[in-house]
């Protein structure tokens, strides 16, 4: 996945979820932060960031600000790329995990929800296999391991019983922990912040629920997803 138009600036402050306020050369930019999560150890005054900037002149800000540097390393934090570059990277045989699928659907209803990819292999291929991918972008970091989620989440919850669900029904099921960052040594999830997403996630790997987590190759103007690491529950 490449952004376009991309520039390095200073954060300043954000004063709400949705916006930041970024200083570059002289100027200040009132930038769209596309992700709601509370990336309070990233948005630290001075720190450096990277905007796409819009080519859009309707729009009401005039750029994404779409990563982070902490300290040398460079976190994406763009809340809709995990889902999409998954889908890129399992289309194209190179998603850690699985092989190349014979149909690859986003956003796929199962019961009350939309999971973000639905798959299914060729006769051919693993008998047919068909199955789902829950996919959660991960951007907090600790002591080079890495935890999901960053805030309570009711909704990531519901989506794991819904892959129990469907495990059930016959479906492969995975959740796919997509690391917007390089070099992570492992993946946990964030029992402090969230032990029903935690207990969640513990019950779905009872049930034989694949889980899942890869790293991604970042720069300032391109993210795709690298290696698989291990999981910790």
């Amino acid at each position: 996945m490449k952004y376009l138009h991309t520039i390095e600036g200073t954060f300043l402050e954000r004063p709400n979820r949705f916006i930041a306020k970024v200083a570059y050369q002289d100027e200040i930019i009132t930038a769209h932060v596309p992700n709601t999560g509370r990336c309070k150890e990233l948005f630290m005054p001075g720190c450096r960031v990277i905007l796409e900037q819009s080519q859009n002149p309707a729009r009401k800000t005039a750029a994404s600000l779409i990563a982070v540097y902490k300290g040398d390393r460079l976190i994406n934090i763009d809340s809709q790329i995990p889902h999409k570059i998954a889908a890129e990277a399992l289309r194209e045989g190179t998603l850690p995990g699985f092989k190349t699928p014979a149909l690859v659907k986003r956003e796929k209803t199962y019961l009350d929800a939309r999971l973000d990819i639905y798959y299914e292999y060729s006769p051919e291929q693993n008998n047919g296999k068909k199955g789902f991918i829950e996919v959660k972008g991960v951007t907090l970091e600790r002591d080079n391991f890495v935890l999901f989620p960053d805030a309570p989440t009711e909704r990531g919850t519901k989506h794991i019983h819904h892959l129990i669900k469907a495990k059930e029904e016959g479906y492969a099921s995975c959740i796919y922990f997509i690391v917007q960052m390089k070099d992570a040594d492992y993946f946990t999830p964030n029992q402090e912040t969230d032990p029903a997403f935690a207990a969640a996630l513990r019950e779905a790997n009872q049930a034989g629920v694949q889980i899942l987590a890869a790293t991604c190759q970042v720069s300032p103007n391109e993210i795709t997803v690298s290696h698989q690491i291990p999981i910790k529950l």
